[in-house]
């Protein structure tokens, strides 16, 4: 059979880190291992009955049965500014400053596309999302890790950036709260990247996907909250982890209108829109009672603390989260993130993200999801001390 060479562009991009992890669990659990997967970001709750609900009598609507337009409905991008007024006092502009993504990672890729010509450079968490490192290739830019680093609270340190990677910067991407470290951002650290970005004309991303997930009574700041955020970029808002929408695919920009209309136009050229269904449940979701939100942080929130009690007693080095549904775990002495992940995964049925893979920043951590049901990790926990008991 004639083989097609592929383009360059795809011989750029890296391995997919999350492909492969999904692989291995797939093999393991063919050849009938007792599991528990403690490695992935994928919500385990259903999405609430009344957006669910919302989705059904939309489907029957026959307007919903043509094209969308092409970049959204105006009730939805309507009802964005309103959550944002109403959860962070952000004054949102819906004809301009709202762009409808096809899930934050499909915006995050194209952002790269957007801004990027070749030999641009990205500023890029280390760790962090593989997929910031995608778009990068796609667009054959130059990526430049920001390291995060413990004794900095996993906050990136400008002033180690050299004056000629600032001088070819054009994108930043940031996350917070942090995937896979769970950290969280304070206000004084985003007007320090505020004012770095409009000294250096450095468009700023700021992927909010865990925004909604903070935990002790904290609220995760917004970057758009900070005066002077629009004028150098936009934040990343997804359904996925607020609202349990994982599946569905949905998320917005929020921000700089040069940046969304750019969005658009790369849009444009791609899709025709989300189903209009999905659009009026995304509605329903932003608008209506946020108590599902409020109990699914408590439900995060007590499985947090059973985790990080039950770690700590078997002798583990973790600190309890702050935000995300994520727990970023030192791993034992002797060991490389991926040697203790697959010892884990061999010797007791734990499936856990070597830190690495987020990047090299990320070596001697692994990252642990709270995607499991308390029984579940009470049982992990136990395994996690016998693995400890047998070293």
């Amino acid at each position: 059979m004639k083989e097609f060479q592929q383009s360059d562009a795809l011989a750029r991009l890296p391995e997919q880190f999350f492909a492969k992890l999904v692989k291995k669990l797939y093999t393991y659990q063919q050849q009938g291992h007792d599991l528990i997967n403690l490695g992935q970001g994928n919500p385990d709750q259903p999405t609430p009955d009344h957006i669910v609900k919302s989705l059904q009598k939309a489907a029957e609507n026959p307007v919903n049965h043509k094209y969308s337009p092409f970049q959204g409905f105006d009730h939805l991008k309507e009802a964005v500014a309103t959550y944002y007024k109403r959860e962070y006092d952000v004054d949102v502009d819906p004809s301009n400053e709202v762009a409808v993504l096809f899930g934050s990672k499909a915006g995050l890729v194209e952002l790269s596309q957007c801004f990027l010509n070749e030999g641009d450079v990205a500023l890029v968490p280390d760790p962090g999302y593989p997929d910031y490192w995608s778009g990068v290739a796609l667009a054959n830019g130059v990526m430049e890790p920001l390291p995060l680093l413990e004794e900095n609270g996993f906050l990136p340190n400008y002033d180690k950036i050299d004056q000629e990677t600032l001088q070819k910067a054009k994108l930043m991407f940031l996350n917070y709260p942090n995937n896979p470290t769970s950290a969280v951002a304070n206000e004084a650290f985003f007007e320090e990247t505020i004012a770095l970005a409009d000294q250096q004309d450095i468009c700023v991303v700021h992927d909010f996907a865990y925004g909604a997930i903070g935990f002790d009574g904290d609220k995760p700041l917004s970057f758009l909250q900070v005066p002077g955020a629009k004028n150098v970029g936009v934040e990343i808002y997804t359904m996925s982890k607020t609202y349990n929408m994982a599946g569905w695919r949905i998320a917005f920009a929020v921000g700089n209108p040069s940046v969304v209309q750019a969005l658009e136009l790369i849009q444009d050229h791609y899709y025709v829109s989300l189903f209009g269904a999905v659009q009026d449940a995304a509605a329903t979701a932003l608008l209506d009672s946020q108590q599902c939100v409020e109990d699914l942080k408590e439900t995060y929130e007590k499985r947090r603390n059973l985790l990080v009690t039950g770690l700590q007693e078997a002798g583990y080095e973790i600190t309890p989260c702050k935000g995300s549904f994520f727990m970023w775990l030192k791993v034992p002495e002797g060991y490389t993130s991926e040697s203790f992940a697959d010892e884990l995964l061999d010797k007791v049925g734990l499936f856990v993200a070597p830190g690495v893979g987020f990047g090299e920043y990320g070596e001697f951590y692994v990252r642990i999801g709270l995607n499991n049901s308390e029984e579940h990790l009470r049982e992990a926990v136990h395994r996690f001390k016998k693995f400890k008991e047998e070293q």
